[in-house]
């Protein structure tokens, strides 16, 4: 009873043979479809599938089986993910079988094998058989495209999930393949065919003795030859096929001895396209061929690139992947260098290119002389002069071809590490007379174009100090620029003196891999410029102009920038050396170790009567806070008092920012003990009574608030204390908003103190856990505020996540969210600017919870993308755009509604607001369309 109840339930039903029926007998043809959605519904098996299939796999008329086996594989392209593997075996050994039967029949039998190709419960062994019952059984290029299509999909299939398996086959596998693909001729299958040649070689099967006959089956379509019909539906282009052509004869070295031959016949052919396709052929073959493979060729391939006189960005391209190639080959004899024979032509062919009018062409051309250069021993003195002069000329280029400028700076400051006398002798002079020229009177009309090449001589100048020989000449020359500034020999504004040290501060990066360069720079190059600052500080009874800008906050913000780059490279020994003579000059007006150190008054900058002196504690602050932690500095204590009393004073609030910032990086990097205590006891009492009522509570609000940061960095206790201090803040009618922008400044990087670069404690984790131990507080805070002090604590919360690692932000977004919108309605453009950057990245990270206030956030961010704020503008669109990421089901009821107000922005009168509004609408026009 119980095997009868069996084979009845294997019984296909009535309706599944009349189903089977009409498909067969050819009276319907969507029975297949209905068929597959019954099996995975589990109504039918794929065993009923097969009995009710029966009779019709067996008849003898051939239509009859193909519409059989043609039902049975479509159904298993619908459900290969159901089958087991006993039903996986079954089925290959009768489809294999069927490889056998009629032509008519095969096409069917082919997809039946793709889809099994497909099945993730193919048992071991079975993926080889398939292939091999191809091979053997199918001439595939006398099947229709359609079905040689079939074919190759099986392979790919079966080489992406069983590919240990094929190279158990060894060269059998590409022997197969190589008669499958031998005279294909549709593109559609050559795409395919190109991959899987590709697949073959990079992934390492065995090719046997089959490498010339793999490369034949695939060079034969060399140079690709085709135009797609017009309206053509695939979208085929000469392009696609060119590319994965080129990938598969530039994939290996063994093709070398067969395709170089080829590629010089074709360079020499007459057809333009054949010798555009050969070089950049060649190109690509530079990169994987080596010196064994390309040695016997290079005479015929120079001979005839040398008879080409078109293409020469090609060319030029592909002599740079030659010579890129060479420097990885080693050679004990220079005669033996295959480059030798043929360096002269080679620096015409890049000569030529760096005179030639084309942008594109000159920018190959510096990267080809940078590598040619890089070759030991080829260019000769005479090359280098010649160089050298062309990089000096590019170097001076106008903006409109910026980007060979920069390529020409790069080139040069390359080179002269590598042949610093032939720049020092060639390049040096003609930069200093450039220089000099620039110091010269000018008339009004000349201005402008002299600016600019005086920008261009700073630029290369600093450009080229890459050795330790050109640094020495480099260096005087922008010091002796400095002073000629000072002097009052030039026309002077504060731009110029900001680009002489953007230059300084560019060779002193350069100085810091070579500790005898970065101690040159530092003791040439502070003193000159702690001087010229004091020069520029001491009072006079016509105060002069010139002096003026070398006080201004850029101006000295520049050589800030200078000052710390050139020290914190120092050794703890050289360093050393160097605050025993700064630390005294601030202190006691010590001026002893400076140039030129007749002053005519003495230097006090911590007295009270010298405003002018006092902004010069920025320079003391970019020294002392970049030195190394272990170096003790002399009269630290009342250093420490001095900053201390000038950071509340508030007459110049320049220098007592600088006296804050000074105080507070020595504390972070002052080791734990009674003198810190004893720092932070005299912070904290100047801090409590400058906050009260007077004329000095903005100082001593950024007097506590670069405390606090330095205690944040290095986790110190007091840091709690000071935060929720700051908090406090946010409910002064005076001091809130800036009390709320200082979370900005406490979870920010700084440039000029407390930097990792200089030395200063900075413990990774600093933002998570400042953001673990107050922004409870902080929203507990706002919940309890006034109305009228809400804002204040909005915008201090959007700093804090802004500048939060994302991750960390994630699992806390659902409660915070609703701040996080209730800040978008804030009328500070600040908070919301900040808040719309930390919106942005959680659009696109956390999709999810962002959907649940998709209304909340369409209305608010299309509000935000008229504000008077050009940069909010822009930040709403990027968010608008990034609201196209939700689930699209939730966007679509708001699609029109986006639509018609993105139209407006696309009318702003700022370029940048009509780009991002071009581009978050294009994206929800795309919204719910097929395949987006």
């Amino acid at each position: 009873m119980a095997a009868a109840a069996a084979l009845e339930a294997a019984a296909p039903t009535g309706a599944l043979w009349g189903l089977v029926h009409d498909f067969v007998m050819g009276q319907q043809e969507g029975p297949a479809d209905q068929v597959a959605a019954d099996v995975k519904s589990g109504n039918y098996t794929v065993l009923q599938v097969v009995e009710a299939l029966g009779s019709s796999l067996e008849n003898p008329e051939p239509r009859t089986r193909a519409r059989g086996i043609q039902l049975l594989s479509q159904v298993l392209l619908h459900c290969h993910t159901l089958l087991l593997e006993k039903e996986v075996v079954h089925l290959i050994l009768f489809y294999e079988n069927r490889l056998k039967d009629h032509h008519l029949v095969i096409p069917s039998v082919l997809q039946g094998l793709k889809a099994l190709s497909l099945c993730v419960a193919l048992p071991p062994g079975l993926a080889v058989s398939v292939l091999k019952a191809i091979f053997q059984e199918v001439h595939v290029q006398s099947l229709p495209q359609v079905d040689r299509h079939t074919v190759y999909n099986i392979i790919t299939n079966f080489m992406r999930t069983r590919e240990e398996e094929l190279k158990s086959l060894g060269a059998d596998f590409t022997f197969g393949f190589i008669q499958v693909m031998d005279g294909e001729k549709d593109p559609r299958n050559l795409l395919v065919a190109f991959r899987i040649v590709h697949d073959l070689i990079s992934r390492d099967y065995s090719l046997g003795p089959f490498v010339e006959e793999l490369f034949e089956v695939t060079s034969c379509y060399f140079p690709i030859d085709f135009t797609p019909p017009p309206n053509d539906p695939h979208g085929i282009q000469r392009e696609d096929l060119i590319l994965s052509l080129r990938a598969v004869l530039a994939s290996t070295p063994r093709f070398a001895e067969f395709l170089l031959p080829l590629l010089i016949e074709k360079v020499d052919s007459e057809v333009l396209s054949a010798k555009l396709d050969s070089l950049q052929t060649l190109n690509a073959c530079c990169a994987v061929y080596g010196q064994k493979e390309l040695k016997d060729f290079l005479p015929s391939l120079w001979a005839s690139i040398r008879r080409e006189s078109s293409q020469r960005r090609t060319i030029l391209e592909m002599l740079l992947g030659f010579l890129k190639l060479q420097q990885k080959w080693s050679y004990e004899d220079r005669d033996q260098r295959p480059l030798n024979g043929f360096k002269d032509q080679l620096c015409s062919l890049v000569f030529m290119a760096l005179t030639d009018p084309s942008t594109q062409l000159q920018l190959v051309g510096i990267r080809t002389l940078t590598v040619l250069g890089a070759q030991p021993d080829l260019l000769s003195s005479e090359d280098l002069e010649l160089a050298v002069g062309h990089l000096y000329r590019l170097s001076f280029l106008e903006e409109d071809s910026q980007s060979c400028r920069v390529a020409a700076l790069e080139a040069s400051g390359t080179l002269a590490a590598l042949y610093p006398v032939a720049f020092s002798s060639h390049l040096i002079p003609k930069l200093a007379e450039e220089l000099h020229v620039g110091e010269s009177n000018l008339t009004k009309g000349d201005e402008h174009i002299q600016c600019s090449r005086h920008l261009c001589c700073l630029q290369a100048l600093s450009a080229v100090s890459t050795h330790p020989s050109i640094v020495k000449e480099t260096l005087p020359l922008l010091l002796q620029h400095l002073w000629q500034v000072n002097r009052g020999n030039m026309v002077a504004q504060s731009s110029d003196v900001i680009a002489v040290c953007q230059s300084l501060k560019q060779v002193a990066e350069k100085c810091q891999q070579d500790p005898e360069s970065c101690w040159y720079f530092h003791q040439t190059a502070i003193p000159c410029l702690l001087a010229l600052a004091v020069q520029a500080s001491m009072p006079e009874k016509e105060p002069s102009v010139l002096k003026k800008v070398l006080l201004e906050d850029e101006v000295l913000a520049a050589m800030v920038s200078v000052i710390g780059t050139a020290t914190t490279h120092l050794s703890p020994e050289l360093a050393a050396q160097s605050v025993t003579h700064i630390v005294p000059l601030f202190l006691d007006g010590n001026v002893s170790f400076l140039p030129e150190n007749s002053f005519p008054s003495r230097f006090q900058p911590f007295q009270d009567d010298a405003s002018g002196q006092r902004r010069l504690i920025a320079l003391l602050m970019a020294f002392v806070c970049s030195l190394p932690r272990n170096v003790e500095i002399p009269q630290l204590n009342q250093l420490m008092r001095e900053l201390l009393e000038l950071s509340c004073c508030h007459s110049c609030p320049f220098s007592s920012t600088a006296a804050a910032k000074c105080f507070a990086g020595l504390l972070n990097k002052h080791p734990a003990g009674q003198q810190l205590d004893e720092f932070l006891q005299l912070a904290v009492d100047k801090v409590e009574a400058g906050l009260g009522s007077g004329p000095c509570r903005s100082q001593a609000f950024t007097l506590l608030l670069w405390v606090t940061k330095a205690l944040v960095l290095r986790y110190h206790p007091l840091s709690s204390c000071l935060t929720a201090r700051l908090m406090d803040l946010l409910n002064d009618p005076e001091l809130g908003p800036a009390a709320a922008d200082g979370f900005s400044l406490l979870m920010s990087d700084c440039t000029d103190v407390l930097t990792r670069a200089g030395h200063a404690e900075v413990r990774i984790m600093f933002r998570q856990r400042f953001f673990t131990d107050n922004v409870p507080a902080l929203v507990q805070g706002f919940h309890a505020a006034p109305q009228d002090v809400k804002p204040n604590y909005l915008k201090g919360l959007s700093h804090v996540l802004n500048r939060l690692p994302k991750p960390v932000l994630l699992p806390e977004l659902p409660t915070l969210l609703s701040l996080l919108l209730e800040a978008l309605s804030c009328p500070d453009c600040v908070v919301q600017l900040s808040t719309l950057s930390c919106l942005q990245p959680l659009l696109l990270e956390a999709p999810q919870v962002m959907s649940l206030h998709v209304d909340t956030l369409v209305t608010k961010f299309l509000n935000l993308s008229s504000s008077p704020s050009m940069a909010v503008r822009i930040a709403a669109l990027q968010c608008m755009h990034a609201l196209t990421r939700l689930p699209t089901p939730v966007l679509l009821p708001y699609k029109p509604q986006v639509i018609r107000a993105l139209a407006k922005p696309l009318d702003d009168k700022k370029r940048l607001v009509r780009k991002e509004a071009v581009s978050a609408r294009g994206e929800w026009f795309l919204l719910g369309s097929p395949g987006s």
